[in-house]
């Protein structure tokens, strides 16, 4: 990985990734069908596989989870909006590392891009010699279909610039921004489509496609990259079952049968050089059927329902749920273990403590030690399940102290629902008890409305307990590690004798 100097300073540009240090797909290992078979009595979508497995496609394409802007690539895709200016972070990135002249190419040069459309730059001080530039739609269910036939023309455009002038490798971004609220996974189905059937057709104009991916979407494109990719003839069998009804059509383009109207591919008739903008839009061929059709006979809301169809398709099934939430925890957790946590681990808001009177592993969450508003959310949840992953595959407790906790130590509920949702099951089954010491009355509330609108198997594990020496039963207290300031609090509030008030069942439910 060699590394150049900067045009304007001594300091060295930051690493750059060639595409042959890139695992190739082909490389990669298929999945273990036998861990992940289908119900003999599910239905097969398919029965015949419409992307069958094909090792010369699959040495062409690569799925990596980093900086687009690092890869030395013929050409990288940029997702943008019609000024080039959207405040995301992928477009900010390319721009700030693109340099001034980049800048002025798109203001002064290209100026507009349409939806769907897409044009293109050089990548100036990038490690890329090319961006190509487009535009995704902003979504609305009401239109799912012409939000698809958009996002569908971005991949299309972009991929037939990089066939017309020749590119020999490409990188694609994920082309929706959370501002523009295209559904993700629907996108990368639109994206893992367009891609193989253009390599079905054109593969020996390109050498290598890469699917660069970052943050929430990695995990998509993990789960579905098999279906349209397979790996093994054992893969393309198991794709059968979850590949969605509407694979699209000869290239990956949306095809609505109610209206009989197929969008056609843009026809490779001008070769764009590098410094003009591309317009493919005359390009464009559709054949509308009327006569017949649902539409002509005006059969209510195409659109409506098929939006409605496209936000539950078959890939949210509770399985594919449950291989995506998994897929997400063993990536996660492949972070943790190579990351440094001494912060984490210096600050004493979360750590193991001895075993109860069962002998179960005791964990401790200190609240007052947590700073929500300066602790990273992913970081925070990547050390919670390497300090836990090890101890959840037995019973367990967890000890919470919300003594002098103050509104900077409190999580967000979409934070805590983002872990409750990623931990597996046996997270809530093993864990035997729950108890929040000290807590306030917004926390009572917060956690009544959590366990009874979220997480309802937890209510019955939950234990409000006014004072520290109302586990002396559960656990003992001189091998808790109990913070000091804790202990002071707890005297002050109760005294030094309570102890032989209530226990801790007794305290409990009622304030629920």
């Amino acid at each position: 990985m060699d590394e150049k100097p900067a045009l304007d300073s001594a300091a060295t540009t930051p690493q750059i990734i060639e595409t042959h240090h890139l695992k190739l797909w082909s490389k990669i290992a298929a999945r273990d069908i036998q861990d992940l078979a289908s119900n003999p009595t599910d239905e097969k979508m398919h029965r015949k596989s419409p992307f069958p497995y094909s090792p010369a496609i699959n040495s062409k394409v690569a799925l990596w989870f980093g900086d687009i802007t690092q890869l030395s690539v013929t050409a990288i895709v940029n997702t943008t909006n019609e000024h080039f200016n959207e405040r995301s972070v992928l477009n900010e990135r390319i721009l700030t590392k693109g340099g001034p002249q980049m800048r002025h190419f798109l203001a002064e040069k290209l100026r507009i891009c349409k939806t769907g459309d897409a044009k293109l730059s050089k990548g100036y001080d990038l490690p890329t010699r090319y961006v190509i530039h487009t535009v995704g739609p902003k979504y609305n269910p009401k239109y799912h279909t012409a939000a698809e036939n958009a996002l569908y023309n971005c991949y299309s455009k972009v991929l037939q610039i990089s066939r017309d002038n020749q590119f020999k490798s490409l990188a694609f971004c994920a082309i929706n921004t959370a501002n523009r609220g295209y559904p993700r996974q629907s996108a990368a189905h639109i994206a893992l489509r367009v891609v193989r059937r253009f390599l079905e057709h054109y593969s020996e104009s390109i050498e290598l496609i890469v699917f660069a991916v970052e943050d929430i979407d990695i995990g998509f494109y993990e789960l579905l990259m098999p279906f349209y990719f397979p790996r093994s003839e054992p893969e393309e069998e198991y794709a059968l079952y979850y590949l969605p009804q509407d694979v699209g059509g000869d290239n990956g383009e949306p095809v609505i049968p109610e209206r009989e109207i197929r969008i056609q591919k843009a026809k490779p008739n001008t070769i764009t050089s590098v410094e003009e903008s591309v317009d493919l839009s005359s390009g464009l061929d559709s054949s509308v059927a009327v006569g017949k059709t649902a539409f002509a006979k005006m059969q209510g809301d195409l659109d409506k329902y098929r939006g409605r169809s496209a936000i539950t398709p078959k890939n949210y099934d509770p399985m594919t749920q449950e291989i995506q939430r998994q897929h997400r925890y063993e990536r996660l957790l492949r972070k943790a273990n190579v990351e440094d946590f001494s912060d984490y681990i210096s600050a004493r808001c979360l750590y193991i403590s001895g075993e109860d009177v069962m002998g179960r592993p005791v964990v401790v969450i200190v609240g007052k030690r947590f700073r929500a508003d300066t602790m990273s959310n992913e970081r925070t949840l990547m050390y919670l399940i390497r300090l836990l992953d090890p101890i959840v595959t037995k019973e367990y407790i967890v000890i919470y102290f919300h003594s002098m906790t103050q509104k900077e130590n409190i999580p967000s509920i979409s934070f805590v629902q983002n872990v409750y949702n990623l931990l597996g099951y046996e997270y809530k089954k093993n864990l035997k008890a729950f108890y929040l010491i000290h807590p306030s009355f917004w926390c009572r509330l917060i956690v009544w409305w959590f366990t009874t609108f979220n997480a309802t198997i937890l209510k019955r594990k939950l234990f409000c307990i006014g004072g520290v020496e109302y586990l002396k039963n559960v656990v003992s207290l001189q091998k808790l590690q109990v913070p000091s300031f804790v202990m002071d609090y707890d005297f002050k509030v109760n005294g030094v004798r309570y102890s032989e008030v209530q226990s801790p069942q007794q305290q409990t439910n009622d304030s629920l």
